[in-house]
């Protein structure tokens, strides 16, 4: 299949929910920690190079072949968060339901059936952009691109910023992204033979916690 199956998965139309989150800036505008362009573009560096990268090493090593059911098992213990994991999970599971219609395979098959509850979000994204016949650094592409460009929309959302601000952040993070995905691909190359260990577990213990408080608000824009 042609590069416009990693086109598909990074556009955040593609139904897998991923509208409906804002990948911790709504909670993060709350604090007053981001409040303009600048602001935003430094979480989105941060989140870039902590949960970005290590969702990536995950998408890429289920597209290499790593069993993904380790995987998920692996990215359970680098989201000690219930909140953050109870996301993946249903992030996991709406992407599931959207990578089956798109790209049939019996590996997205067998997780399915393995996690009826739902696997975690970048291992479904692996093993699509796999059926999809792509490479695990295009999987990294699309998970990296993801953790920058979701809270850049929800931002715009957020904090009445003008769209074109946004897009022109997105951009200047592309070295970065870049760095990140091909990081991820290397990290997932190496887990094939040395084990999950040599995949990135980078965290950040700020989005941790406030990721929890934005779970118990009664009144939010977004789910995450």
């Amino acid at each position: 299949m042609s590069r416009a199956a990693l086109l598909l998965l990074a556009d955040g139309r593609f139904p897998a929910g991923g509208h409906a989150h804002s990948g911790g800036v709504e909670a993060a505008v709350a604090h007053k920690a981001v409040h303009d362009t600048p602001s935003l573009e430094a979480f989105c560096l941060g989140r870039l190079h902590t949960a970005g990268l290590t969702a990536a090493g995950l998408a890429a090593a289920a597209a290499a072949g790593v069993d993904p059911l380790l995987l998920d098992d692996a990215a359970d213990a680098r989201t000690p968060v219930p909140a953050l994991r109870a996301v993946a999970r249903r992030l996991g599971r709406q992407m599931m339901r959207a990578a089956r219609a798109t790209f049939p395979s019996p590996e997205l098959d067998h997780l399915a059936a393995a996690r009826p509850r739902g696997a975690h979000q970048p291992i479904v994204v692996g093993l699509a952009a796999r059926a999809a016949g792509l490479t695990p650094l295009d999987a990294a592409y699309a998970v990296a691109y993801e953790s920058v460009g979701g809270p850049a929309t929800a931002a715009v959302r957020l904090l009445s910023l003008d769209p074109l601000d946004a897009s022109s952040l997105l951009a200047r993070l592309g070295p970065e992204t870049n760095h990140v995905a091909q990081a991820a691909a290397d990290a997932a190359t190496r887990a094939l033979t040395e084990g999950l260990n040599a995949l990135p577990s980078a965290s950040s213990p700020l989005l941790d916690i406030t990721a929890e408080q934005h779970a118990a608000w009664t009144a939010r824009l977004f789910a995450s």
